[in-house]
């Protein structure tokens, strides 16, 4: 396995990396505090004994944290001794959290060094003054989540004692990466890209620890193989910087195909920033990040990727593991995931009421697999909704944007947190808020405001439909149905637009579709939105369903739902273990079968 592999495994946070890092997983002193004392009790202070221990990063629910109680607790405990870095002189100790769910303290040797909301967005804290004095340091965490508050984004965690539905076990506390990593006093602490491909350029975003107090200057150099496409270096005087990277590769209109990031095709482009002061004295900061070249958006009724029409080919994941929850039970388990997506005939996949671990993304990248990237969904209306949906979804947007894979945004889903957007405008007003905050944070990709049905204002008109074969093509087929159906239908009850004046001949998606289940053996649990009794007729009756959608020309593509099963919800291709219900060549060509005819 190449270095490059490895650290796409291994290292949590793909597109931002530095050699010197320590993971931090492992085994953690853990507690429940249910009757909410530890705060006035100090027990960050170190002196108050933990009776557990836990395996980090897996949530105390999951097997594989050592713990597995999936009962109800609100406030959780986490303590780990670290020994004192070896840090360089004018370096600092930065500690890294991919994800708390929900609300998380940090304390190093009694003093506090973070405070964060939102369970699905990474925080970070510099640790270095708390450092000083002892050659051993104590890390403490209290994680607050509760299930029983539904303004909370969280996705399809049940909030009852015991799943039912279509919800699962809950993932509370710590459920992605911990890392220590030590960085100058001065360096880049984000980045984000954005290719132009029009203009043959592509626009850097930086995020610097602090403001320079002396001339420094970034250099940026950009690689494919053995080829340079680009290098700059700009005088730096802020805290952020923006930079205009001209490709002059991408000028070339007959050649510039060979450059560009699609699936089939996944081409990165390797970047190398180098952070220095101009005197030459003093830390240097190297970070290792990559992107893809390509455009998404739409026109005449089809998705494009890199101007050109390209229907997509899509499958629910929900990302949950029986072993581990929301957590990846390993790096290569993410990896595996993305090729069973591609195996399988998919182009593309739909995150779904998860936001996804970054090596997840990091393979769809390097793999070409599209992504949709979905906020979990709060389930009570309300402003403390409205202002904890929108802090945290600003952190997604922030977080993964530079990912070539992911091709569209989905802030909500199934008018989950907003029950009656159909009637009170106030809700109205939260979907298609969220729909123009996303456009002017990130204008170059496609935004759904409420994926399924009751759009606001939409990039993509996405219906979710679980009728059966003949059904779905009598809906589908042509242009006069799909307007019916966008206009008069109601799935599920539903109606599909909200304010049939937003007409920009937007995409037809059927973004769920399917829900075949198997039926469960005696004395087991089984739920999906139809059973068959066999692997036969299983195949059978995918191969009429995806058969009959490929057929609707009107439609620029699908999901189907889902990949995996997932605990009760037995509707997926594959079961928990992530082995085929039929052979995986017969399901790929169930998925991809014979798409002559249809539109390039």
């Amino acid at each position: 396995m190449t270095d490059d592999l490895r650290i796409d495994l291994d290292y949590p946070r793909p597109q931002l990396r530095r050699a010197q890092w320590t993971d931090l997983g492992g085994e953690w002193e853990f507690e429940y505090d249910d009757a909410d004392v530890g705060r006035g009790e100090h027990w960050e202070r170190g002196t108050h004994p933990f009776g557990r221990r836990i395996v980090v990063p897996y949530p105390p629910e999951s097997e594989l944290s050592g713990i597995a109680d999936q009962d109800f607790h609100r406030v959780l405990w986490y303590r780990r001794t670290i020994a004192t870095p070896a840090l360089p002189d004018g370096y600092r100790a930065m500690l890294h959290f991919g994800a708390v769910d929900y609300a998380a303290t940090v304390w190093v040797n009694g003093q506090p060094v973070a405070a964060h909301t939102g369970g699905h967005t990474p925080f970070s804290a510099d640790i270095t003054d708390a450092l000083a004095g002892v050659e051993e340091h104590v890390i403490t965490v209290r994680a607050l989540d509760d299930p029983a508050d539904a303004t909370q984004p969280r996705g399809k965690q049940d909030w009852l004692r015991e799943p039912h539905g279509i919800w699962y076990h809950r993932t509370s506390g710590i459920w992605q990466p911990v890392w220590l990593e030590l960085v100058p006093d001065l360096h880049i602490r984000e980045l984000v890209w954005q290719p132009d491909l029009k203009a043959g350029r592509v626009n850097l975003q930086v995020g610097l620890s602090r403001r320079p107090v002396s001339p420094t200057w970034l250099a940026v150099r950009l690689t494919m193989a053995d080829e340079l496409l680009a290098e700059v270096r700009v005088h730096v005087a802020g805290d952020r910087a923006a930079v205009d990277i001209a490709v002059p590769a991408l000028a070339h209109g007959e050649d510039r195909d060979r450059l560009l990031w699609r699936p089939g095709s996944p081409k990165l482009v390797d970047a190398t920033l180098v952070l220095a002061p101009a005197s030459g004295a003093g830390a240097v900061d190297t970070v290792h990040s990559y992107l893809g070249l390509r455009s998404c958006g739409f026109q005449d009724g089809r998705f494009l990727l890199n101007g050109r029409p390209f229907y997509l080919r899509m499958v629910l994941h929900q990302g949950y593991w029986p072993e581990s929850h929301l957590a990846a039970p390993s790096g290569a388990a993410l990896r595996r995931e993305v090729e069973l997506i591609d195996e399988l005939g998919f182009n593309g996949v739909r995150i779904h009421q998860k936001i996804e671990d970054p090596r997840f993304l990091a393979w769809c990248d390097r793999l070409g697999v599209l992504a949709w990237g979905e906020m979990p969904s709060a389930y009570e209306f309300s402003a403390r909704t409205v202002g904890a949906l929108t802090s945290e979804w600003l952190e997604v947007l922030r977080r993964d944007a530079s990912h070539p894979s992911v091709v569209a945004w989905v802030p909500l889903n199934e008018s989950w947190g907003v029950p009656h957007i159909a009637t009170r405008s106030e809700q109205q007003h939260l979907a298609s808020g969220l729909y123009h905050l996303t456009k002017a944070v990130d204008g170059t990709r496609p935004v759904v405001s409420n994926d399924g049905w009751e759009h606001t204002t939409s990039d993509l008109w996405t219906l979710h439909d679980y009728s059966d074969a003949a059904t779905l093509q009598r809906r589908y087929a042509t242009p006069e149905a799909v307007d019916h159906m966008l206009r008069h239908g109601v799935p599920a009850g539903r109606r599909i637009l909200l304010d049939e004046g937003d007409d920009r001949n937007q995409p037809v998606i059927l973004s769920e579709f399917g829900g075949l289940s198997l039926a469960p053996e005696p004395g087991q649990n089984g739920w999906g939105y139809d059973l068959v009794q066999s692997g036969e007729e299983l195949l059978e009756r995918l191969r009429s369903l995806f058969a009959a959608v490929r057929s609707c020309h009107t439609l620029a593509g699908f999901c189907y739902t889902q990949l995996t099963d997932t605990l009760q919800e037995t509707n997926g291709l594959l079961d928990p273990q992530r082995a085929p219900k039929v052979p995986l060549e017969q399901l790929r060509q169930a998925v991809t079968g014979d798409r002559a005819g249809d539109p390039p």
